[in-house]
């Protein structure tokens, strides 16, 4: 079997194991006495919605909100695409019309929340002070940042009139059931698009440390609402989330389990070193590069052949001006790493099916990678100084480009080793 297959079938293991189809029919709440309203974000959250409409006995309504072209038919619950990951209009309407959908409620009715990771982008909400330009402007500042999602869920939360619990507030007094997809290392659903049904403890002092920690620049618009009191976000001591259920239906853990076992069947043995990996992306790839090859030349820690797994999200401080991903990035440091080292292939991507803002969700690399490269006339390591590994991969047909997945449990990446 070629390397390229081999990843593939690892990579398909781990979204069926994602799949809401599969998981949502087991975390389904009782009938309420009123009405069943569904809301929803994130990039797997139309998926959810059609997978929930099958399962569900019962009238049910509402409205959920996706990425552009990630769209699934549903008889019931209307589908808003938007833009992901910088906010836009489209985005704005979606935030407004979710908080009408839920406003006016009884305590006989069920709101059931469908939230998937890149809700944040998606659920563009400016309090009172912000425009929306000035929220695209905090969403490019953080994405260019390098800080881990947690910081940059937490800074967005604070920042926002639907995030941080704000929509399971405006649904009071109505049950709020929540069943999230977690793309977030360590599987906090408070921070799974940035929690607009789910509170947390965080505060915007703790925004705050996070600005300055990271030294974002952010508008002043922002930083004069992060001083003020009005950015408190709900706690969950709050009376408004009594009786309010969250329930973690997809996560990177089961998914990695899912392609270790998928490698096994192949004959080849997985090891999972963990599945909430977080830094930048190509530091992360020097460790994963430096025990590679300890495997390939020493049989250590674990005997070869074997595949490396892991999860989690890594992220890319964004300094030149080229085209990719933290997943393509990854892989070119690795690569550059593994340069002649035969023996050795890898891979990354996305569980969503995008990595970053172009069509693919990562790549293919292996110890020919940098030669290929050069043959065709193109610097690894300039193309990683620009953040332009998307270009590099696209040179040498090396692109990984499935399509919306229907999920989100965050990135899977495999390192064979024969």
């Amino acid at each position: 079997m070629q390397d390229k297959e081999f990843f593939t079938k690892l990579f398909q293991a781990a979204v069926d194991a994602a799949d809401p189809a599969r998981t949502i029919a087991a975390h389904l709440p009782p009938r309420p006495k009123g009405r069943t309203i569904v809301i929803g974000a994130g990039k797997g959250s139309a998926q959810m919605a059609s997978a929930f409409e099958k399962v569900w006995d019962g009238p049910l309504e509402g409205i959920v909100v996706t990425r552009y072209g990630f769209g699934a038919p549903c008889k019931h619950i209307e589908i808003i695409e938007a833009s992901h990951p910088v906010p836009d209009a489209a985005g704005l309407i979606a935030s407004r019309r979710l908080l009408e959908t839920v406003s006016g409620l009884t305590a006989d009715d069920l709101v059931v929340a469908l939230i998937s990771g890149g809700g944040s982008a998606l659920l563009p909400s400016p309090p009172e002070g912000m425009t929306l330009e000035d929220e695209i402007a905090v969403n490019k500042v953080l994405l260019a940042s390098g800080a881990p999602i947690s910081a940059m869920n937490a800074v967005r939360k604070h920042l926002s009139t639907i995030k941080g619990g704000r929509l399971a507030a405006a649904a009071h007094p109505a049950r709020v059931f929540s069943l999230i997809v977690s793309d977030i290392p360590g599987d906090n659903p408070a921070f799974v698009a940035s929690g607009p049904t789910v509170t947390d403890e965080t505060t915007r002092d703790d925004a705050l440390r996070i600005v300055a920690r990271y030294n974002l620049a952010l508008p002043e618009a922002a930083l004069a609402h992060l001083r003020s009191a009005k950015a408190d976000a709900p706690k969950p001591s709050d009376a408004a989330f009594a009786g309010h259920e969250h329930h973690l239906i997809a996560s990177a853990a089961v998914s990695l389990e899912a392609a270790a076992k998928t490698a096994r069947r192949m004959g080849v043995e997985a090891v999972i070193l963990s599945d909430a990996i977080e830094g930048e992306a190509r530091e992360v790839a020097h460790v994963h590069a430096a025990l590679a090859k300890q495997v390939l030349a020493k049989d250590q820690p674990f005997t070869k052949p074997a595949v490396i797994l892991s999860g989690g999200e890594t992220t890319v401080t964004v300094r030149g001006k080229g085209k990719g991903g933290r997943n393509s990035e990854f892989l070119l440091s690795l690569a550059i790493d593994i340069d002649g080292a035969g023996g050795i292939s890898a891979f990354a991507a996305d569980t969503d099916g995008i990595d970053g803002s172009e069509d693919n969700a990562g790549a293919f690399a292996d110890s020919t990678t940098i030669a290929r490269l050069l043959a065709k006339g193109h610097d690894a390591l300039g193309h990683l100084n620009s953040n332009d590994a998307w270009t590099a991969f696209n040179a040498i047909d090396d692109l990984f480009v499935p399509g919306p997945t229907g999920t989100n449990v965050n990135d899977l990446r495999a390192i064979l080793i024969r």
